[in-house]
């Protein structure tokens, strides 16, 4: 029986009410926060920077799941990783020495992730993938939340799930954009690790339940 990860967008959160949904986060079935960081310039939307990060982990009883959506990401790693980021994700499009970039962040002590968007193929990471604990596969165009799921990234996903087997590495697959109850199950028959779910959690009538459905989806199904 597979089990995965739920990693509610924070993104998505009432930042008027920012601790009252750290503290759902905090009490529910959820594994960490998925915090998304936007410069204005890789992705068209600006979010938030360290400042607000170190606010967050004051406040977060789990990881903090940092994923920068930014140009020039080796500039800021450790900032982000001493602001309280406990797995730190950067965009293959975004880093011209990526293999650098890695080492860097692992050198914090931080769990090293790299995104994908929808049209980057999985096998670019092929030669790294030793060195990547986590790939987050974009399943919409990112810098917008909201989005609908890009269904092309299901075969992308079991792509990326045979790279990893052929390379036996423990490398663990995300899934960031669109997602919600209608494709959950899906998505992790392809073999997701890790839902990102935003809008599916802070915009339901009951924001817990929905974690708690997402997180139970396929506890009683064997997949192969």
């Amino acid at each position: 029986m597979k089990k995965h990860q739920v990693a509610p967008s924070v993104l998505a959160a009432d930042f008027t009410n920012l601790a009252s949904d750290f503290k759902m986060v905090n009490d529910s079935q959820a594994d960490m926060f998925h915090v998304d960081v936007m410069d204005g310039r890789f992705v068209p939307n600006i979010s938030f920077g360290m400042n607000i990060i170190s606010q967050m982990k004051k406040i977060a009883t789990k990881p903090l799941d940092v994923h920068l959506m930014i140009v020039e990401p080796e500039r800021y790693i450790e900032q982000f990783r001493a602001a309280g980021a406990d797995i730190i994700t950067v965009h293959f499009e975004a880093c011209r020495h990526l293999h650098r970039v890695l080492q860097q962040i692992k050198a914090t002590g931080a769990k090293a992730g790299v995104a994908l968007n929808p049209h980057t193929r999985a096998e670019v990471l092929e030669p790294i993938l030793e060195e990547i604990d986590l790939v987050c596969l974009m399943s919409v165009n990112p810098g917008f939340g909201g989005q609908k799921f890009i269904y092309q990234t299901i075969p992308k996903i079991k792509q990326l799930k045979q790279l990893i087997e052929i390379h036996n590495t423990a490398t663990l697959i995300e899934i960031d954009g669109g997602v919600g109850l209608q494709n959950a199950e899906k998505i992790l028959e392809a073999g997701a690790d890790i839902l990102v779910a935003g809008s599916s959690v802070f915009k339901s009538k009951n924001p817990t339940k929905a974690i708690e459905q997402l997180k139970n989806i396929g506890q009683n199904t064997f997949f192969v």
